[in-house]
């Protein structure tokens, strides 16, 4: 398999791309959106309904982080006191005159204000990360559910067009991105911004000299930070394709591990694994090891700050400039300063990713759904069964029809074969028999009846269908048959087991009609599963039952009990 084809197939489950890819603060790649601003309008549009919610958040964030912004500050006057008490205490002793004792006193009543003020922020910080969690939550369960309805109207053209990969990607994966953003980064940049603005105020209230000091080294961060993520993109990217890869090279084997082993190819997949996973080492650790040059860096800078506050500082002190206290909580604040800046800036990649994937689950909601009921359509209560094509053209796209002027007119009771060669559009007439897709002229009738006029719902209530392609979902023999009749008694499933030459293997079975099928139903063989699904037909009862190589993976003999059940079950 080619890398590209791994690529697609790894890059399928992962939300693909939208738009030009950016890359975030530490080289990483980051999905954008094509309209970012479209989107994030049409995205606050969910958030109208809860708009009171989202005060209360916005309220709860600004007065929490507010109460925990003011703490080194109170605590500097603690500091202040503590300091100026030995000082004195010093002084005096110095002058050999009576020591003045520190006042702990007034240092205790502080350290009880600070304790208190960060009870009072952490309740309201809880508050708030509560209720968002609600507003999230709320405006998710609306989406998945719109996507899920939305899903159901689609026609089958989309599906047959994507992978299902990609549309799973729309309905898990990037649904998943957008809720985690909702309830974790929203409330983190209201928290940013607020200790951004409110460090910045407070350490300029308290010196702008040592504020000038702390703001120099912001530039110098930025610089650093951009220079090492472009270096570190490309071994990104390398990463990426590796990546890709490796999984397409995994679910290539893991699918086709019987081959593997028929063939005795064990040890050159597990060569070729070794290959792609040592080159995947080689690029995740010099794009690791390069990234994570950024944050020591970023310490280091820091720490230079520190250095130039506390000198100054100690030298603004001696000089009666500043209090002890402030000194202490300016450094407070100086470590507090770069923490929301980078927390903003990572905040501007995830939204950027939330925004791609928001714009991917928008997409699927505004595709064309399937052409709109007759206002008028009417439900079959007794269907014969007739069904009629008359004069019949259709094409998958206009300029490839696929049949031209079909005709066919089956009887009630009447069994007929359609023959013909692969891609002669043999299942394409059982598509349009269902309306899954719709004709390009003339009609198809059901008991005379234009099947444009009957309801969707009742129109493939009178069919029952057994393809090529079995499925089967995870759950117990019984379930599975009784899928098509939830009010089935044990006597009709049975029966309909029987019918379909299923019950006596499904009676060898540890667990009987209790056996529980597993993904793909691979505890079972494909004959096995394509009798439940007959068995499953069976019991539906259907009026018009179509088989679109319904046997092809059962022996001769049951084929033969088979057709002679089905010749009964017409009677």
């Amino acid at each position: 398999m080619s890398v590209e084809r791994r690529e697609q197939r790894s890059g399928g489950m992962q939300g693909g791309s939208m738009g030009r890819g950016g890359w975030g603060a530490m080289g990483m790649p980051v999905q954008k959106p094509k309209d970012f601003k479209g989107t994030a309008l049409r995205l606050l549009g969910y958030f109208r309904p809860q708009k009171y919610r989202l005060i209360i958040v916005l309220v709860t964030a600004i007065i929490g982080t507010t109460f925990n912004i003011v703490g080194p500050k109170i605590l500097g006057l603690a500091t202040t006191k503590l300091f100026d008490g030995l000082i004195a205490k010093f002084t005096a002793l110095q002058h050999h005159l009576p020591a003045p004792g520190v006042d702990f006193g007034y240092i205790g009543m502080v350290l009880l204000i600070l304790l208190g003020l960060y009870i009072i922020s952490a309740i309201f910080l809880y508050i708030q990360q509560y209720v968002m969690a609600g507003v999230a939550q709320r405006m998710m369960y609306r989406l998945r559910r719109e996507v899920d309805e939305k899903l159901s109207r689609l026609p089958l053209k989309y599906f047959d067009s994507r992978t299902h990969g990609e549309t799973m990607s729309r309905a898990v994966n990037d649904m998943d991105n957008l809720s985690t953003t909702l309830q974790q980064s929203i409330t983190q940049l209201i928290t940013s911004a607020v200790t951004l603005l409110g460090v910045i105020v407070i350490m300029l209230l308290i010196s702008p000299l040592l504020s000038l000091i702390v703001l120099l080294t912001l530039p110098l961060s930025v610089l650093v930070t951009t220079v090492i993520a472009k270096r570190s993109q490309n071994y990104f990217r390398t990463q990426q394709r590796a990546l890709g890869d490796l999984n397409g090279h995994v679910e290539e084997m893991y699918t086709g591990h019987k081959i593997v082993k028929a063939f005795g190819r064990e040890g050159q997949s597990v060569a070729e694994f070794n290959e792609r996973n040592e080159k995947l080492y080689n690029a995740g650790w010099r794009a690791q090891f390069v990234s994570g040059i950024i944050m020591p860096l970023m310490r280091f800078i820091g720490n230079i700050g520190y250095v130039f506050v506390a000198v100054v500082g100690g030298i603004m002190v001696t000089q009666g400039t500043i209090a002890i206290g402030d000194v202490q909580a300016f450094i407070q604040y100086a470590q507090q300063f770069t923490q929301p800046i980078t927390q903003l800036a990572n905040f501007a990649n995830v939204i950027q990713s939330a925004m791609a994937s928001a714009e991917r689950i928008f997409e699927l909601l505004d595709e064309q759904e399937e052409v709109p009921e007759a206002e008028d359509a009417k439900v079959i209560e007794h269907p014969d069964g007739s069904v009629e094509f008359d004069h019949v053209k259709f094409g998958y796209t206009p300029d490839n029809i696929l049949m031209e002027d079909m005709n066919i007119d089956v009887q009630p009771g009447q069994m007929i074969a359609i023959v013909g060669p692969t891609g002669a559009g043999k299942t394409t007439l059982v598509n349009l028999l269902m309306r899954f897709y719709e004709v390009n002229s003339g009609v198809i009738l059901v008991d005379g009846v234009n099947i444009t006029e009957i309801k969707r719902g009742a129109l493939r209530h009178m069919f029952g269908m057994v393809l090529q392609d079995t499925w089967l979902f995870n759950g117990t023999i019984r379930a599975n048959i009784a899928y098509g009749r939830e009010d089935a008694t044990e006597e009709e499933i049975i029966r309909a087991a029987k019918a379909a030459n299923a019950d006596h293997f499904i009676r060898t079975l540890p667990d009987g009609y209790n056996t529980v099928l597993n993904e793909d139903a691979t505890n079972i063989s494909q004959g096995q599963k394509q009798l439940l699904t007959i068995a499953r037909a069976f019991l539906a009862d259907p009026e018009i039952l179509i088989l679109d190589e319904a046997t092809s993976s059962v022996d001769t003999r049951t084929e033969m009990q088979i057709q002679k059940a089905m010749t009964e079950l017409m009677k």
